[in-house]
């Protein structure tokens, strides 16, 4: 029996991506939506409740909404907004925190996706508060640089736009009253006391993302060097497939330089601590559209329907859905 997917938002750039990503299965139905009627309720709720996992890939506001016009209770939500990402009731999407992250979206019928700057942060500072390394009282400081992409359709046009302003070829912070919509979630995931000083970047490249927490080496609750950190989380993350630690000699960062982009294309994440014994910088290396965004949401349905959530490039014997970007084959199909 085919499973029905519906992803409400599909017009959207993570709408898009999810969809592409389900090109020429014929294991799945998905359940389309006239583009006339994409925000009638009635319309909305007739495919929501006829599905089996419906993706929301909306505002907040119409997210909450489209939870409100579920009926059918078989019906398994998975929603890339920041709608959920702290609501009691629904699992965080990002299976490699713990084991107990897993289970909660295998058995989950309300997933939140994670979004894309909480990921990179998340996947550096819980291991540490979970190993009593970082206090969870630590002032924490962040800063990230994206691609344009995450920013959604409109800036994407305002982007490649030919008569764009010449800012626009420059980095540009931005969430400069550090009202972030990203940092409810990654102090509340994270446990930590205090909300994180949150400094993003966006750039003129059209995905990937860098996201760098600084830390005092004498204020980290264990004696620990940058050695001796990435032996850590290659612990922590042994055997996830799409969590990688860069070596202590790892030439991307020996020669002084992580590029935003460096990782564009991969469904997966890359971590590096680099410094030297008195301060060290942890950076998550990742796409913002794959790991987080899109990839994520696949990697999470992979899990719901029972499925490895390392399958990739492949369609397994189990039908399960794929992870479409490999480490291995950086240049294999690409959604661009």
């Amino acid at each position: 029996m085919k499973t029905k997917i519906f992803i409400d938002g599909s017009e959207g750039t993570t709408g898009l991506r999810i969809y592409e990503r389900f090109h020429g299965r014929d294991d799945i139905e998905i359940l389309t939506i006239d583009s006339e009627k994409r925000k009638d309720p009635d319309e909305r709720k007739k495919l929501i409740n006829a599905s089996d996992i419906t993706f929301l890939c909306l505002p907040d506001a119409a997210a909450r909404e489209a939870v409100s016009l579920v009926e059918n209770d078989k019906v398994k939500i998975i929603d890339a907004s920041t709608a959920h990402r702290t609501e009691n009731g629904w699992a965080y999407g990002f299976p490699e925190l713990s084991a107990d992250h897993r289970e909660a979206i295998r058995n989950g019928k309300r997933i939140a996706v994670p979004g894309c700057f909480a990921t990179g942060f998340i996947s550096l500072v819980y291991p540490l508060i979970a190993g009593e390394i970082l206090p969870k009282d630590y002032p924490v400081s962040c800063f990230a640089l994206s691609g344009y992409s995450g920013a959604g359709k409109r800036v994407i046009a305002d982007y490649e736009s030919e008569d764009r302003p010449k800012t626009y070829s420059s980095g540009r912070e931005y969430a400069l009253s550090q009202q972030h919509k990203h940092l409810k979630e990654m102090q509340k995931i994270t446990g930590l006391v205090r909300t994180p000083l949150f400094s993003p970047i966006i750039d003129d490249y059209y995905s990937g993302m860098l996201v760098s927490v600084p830390l005092y080496a004498d204020m980290l609750g264990k004696k620990e060097t940058p050695e001796s950190l990435l032996e850590y989380y290659e612990k922590y993350y042994q055997g996830e497939p799409f969590i990688r630690v860069s070596a202590a000699d790892d030439e991307i960062a020996a020669s002084g330089f992580i590029a935003g982009n460096g990782l564009s294309g991969w469904d997966g994440l890359k971590i590096y601590v680099t410094g030297n014994e008195e301060r060290i910088v942890l950076s998550a290396q990742f796409d913002n559209l794959g790991k987080g965004a899109s990839g994520a949401a696949i990697q999470c349905l992979n899990i719901l329907l029972g499925c490895e959530d390392g399958v990739v490039d492949r369609l397994s014997d189990s039908g399960c859905f794929r992870i479409m970007l490999t480490w291995e084959s950086p240049d294999c199909e690409r959604f661009e």
